[in-house]
C-alpha cells in the first residue's frame, strides 16, 4: 500500500495481492522509466517471501521477464537481473527459475556491455548453484564461464566481485562434474589466478582446482602445469581458507606417483607437519575460521598419509612420528582429526 510520501523512483504499489500483478502490468509499458519504477517496486516486494511465492506461482509472471533481458535500456536489464537475484535468495525462487525458460537468455547476459548487469547475472547464477539441480543446469555453461575467466584477467579491482562469483559458480559445478572445466583448459586458467593479489580470488581459484583434482586427469594436469610449487607456496598464505584449499589440491594430487615425486622434491613434508602441529587459538578465532583450520589440518594429514606410501616419504615421516602420535592419541582432539592422524601413523608404520 502506498504511503503518504511518494518516491519518484518507484511505481505506486496496489494494496494486498493486487500489488504484484499490477506491477507486472507496468513492465509492459513502452516507457523505460515506467518499467524501471515498476522493477524497483517489485524488488522492494521481493524481500517478503510471500511476495516471491505469489510471483513464481502467478500466471506467466516470470516469463514476462524474458523480453526485459533484451531491453534497449541497460538499466532495465540490470534491474531485471537484480529482481531475479532477490527472488533466488529463497529456495522457491531458485526452483522456479530453474523450471522456467529464463535460464538460457539470462546466461547470455554474462556478455552484456553493462558491468552492473553482468555482476547481477553472476549473482543469480551463483545462487542457483546452491541447489544441486542448479549446478547441474549450469554445467553446459562452464566452457563459456571459463572463457569469461580468461577475459577477466587483468581487470581492475572493481571487477573482483565478478571474478569471485564466477569462480564460486565454477567450483560448485566442478564438484558435480569436473570434465567440462577440465576440457576447457581449466587447470591452466586457474593456475594464473592462484597468484592473484586478492585473497578472495586465490581462495576461490584453489577451491575450483581442488574440485578438478579429484579425478585422475585433473591430478595429472596439476602436475603437468607445474602448479604444485605455487600451491606449496600458498600453504604459507596469510588467509587460512587459501591455505586449506591449497592443501586440499595437494592432498588429491599426491595420490598419484607423479604428484608424490614432485611434492617430495619440493620438500613439502616439513610444511605440512608444521600446519598439523600448529595450535588452534580457539578464543580468538571465529567459528568459520575454526572450520577452515580443521579442514587445513585434515587435508594436511591426508596428504602426509599419501606421501608415506613412498619409501622416501615414509623414511622422513618416521623421524617425525612422535608429533603425529600426539595428535592421534589426544583424547581432547577433534574426532575427525584424531582419526586421520591414526590413519597416518598406521600407514607410516606399515611394513611389507
Amino acid at each position: 500500500m502506498a504511503g503518504c510520501l511518494i518516491d519518484p523512483s518507484r511505481a505506486p504499489v496496489a494494496f494486498g495481492r493486487r500489488a504484484v500483478p499490477q506491477l507486472f502490468e507496468e513492465l509492459q509499458q513502452p516507457e523505460a522509466d515506467r518499467r524501471l519504477r515498476a522493477l524497483a517496486s517489485l524488488c522492494d516486494l521481493m524481500h517478503d517471501p510471500e511476495r516471491i511465492y505469489q510471483t513464481v506461482n502467478g500466471a506467466g509472471f516470470l516469463e514476462q521477464l524474458n523480453v526485459l533481458f533484451e531491453d534497449e535500456d541497460s538499466s532495465v536489464r540490470t534491474k531485471t537481473c537484480e529482481l531475479l537475484h532477490l527472488m533466488t535468495a529463497h529456495s522457491i525462487g531458485r526452483q522456479a527459475l530453474l523450471s522456467s525458460s529464463l535460464l538460457p537468455p539470462l546466461s547470455q547476459l554474462v556478455d552484456d556491455n553493462s558491468s552492473s548487469c553482468r555482476r547481477n547475472v553472476h549473482r543469480v547464477l551463483n545462487r542457483l548453484t546452491l541447489l544441486p539441480a542448479g549446478a547441474d543446469a549450469l554445467l553446459t555453461l562452464v566452457p563459456k564461464l571459463m572463457l569469461k575467466l580468461r577475459g577477466e584477467e587483468g581487470e581492475e579491482e572493481e571487477e573482483e566481485e565478478v571474478q569471485v562469483l564466477l569462480l564460486s559458480t565454477l567450483s560448485s559445478c566442478s564438484r558435480l562434474d569436473a570434465l567440462p572445466a577440465l576440457a576447457s583448459d581449466g587447470v591452466s586458467l586457474l593456475g594464473h589466478k592462484l597468484s592473484h593479489r586478492s585473497p578472495n580470488i586465490r581462495r576461490e581459484a584453489a577451491a575450483v582446482l581442488m574440485a578438478l583434482s579429484v579425478c585422475e586427469d585433473g591430478k595429472l594436469q596439476v602436475c603437468e602445469e607445474s602448479l604444485l610449487p605455487v600451491l606449496v607456496n600458498l600453504l604459507h598464505d596469510e588467509d587460512i581458507e587459501v591455505q586449506a584449499n591449497a592443501a586440499g589440491v595437494i592432498m588429491y594430487t599426491v595420490i598419484i606417483t607423479t604428484g608424490k615425486k614432485q611434492c617430495l622434491y619440493l620438500d613439502v613434508i616439513p610444511i605440512l607437519l608444521e600446519l598439523v602441529s600448529k595450535e588452534e587459538e580457539e578464543e580468538e578465532e571465529k567459528k568459520k575460521k575454526r572450520k577452515s583450520r580443521k579442514a587445513l589440518v585434515m587435508y594436511s594429514l591426508r596428504a602426509l598419509t599419501a606421501l608415506a606410501e613412498a619409501p622416501d616419504g615414509r623414511r622422513r615421516l618416521l623421524e617425525q612420528l612422535p608429533l603425529l602420535l600426539r595428535r592421534s592419541e589426544a583424547t581432547e582432539e577433534d574426532h575427525d582429526i584424531r582419526r586421520d592422524a591414526q590413519t597416518a601413523v598406521r600407514v607410516i608404520n606399515w611394513r611389507p
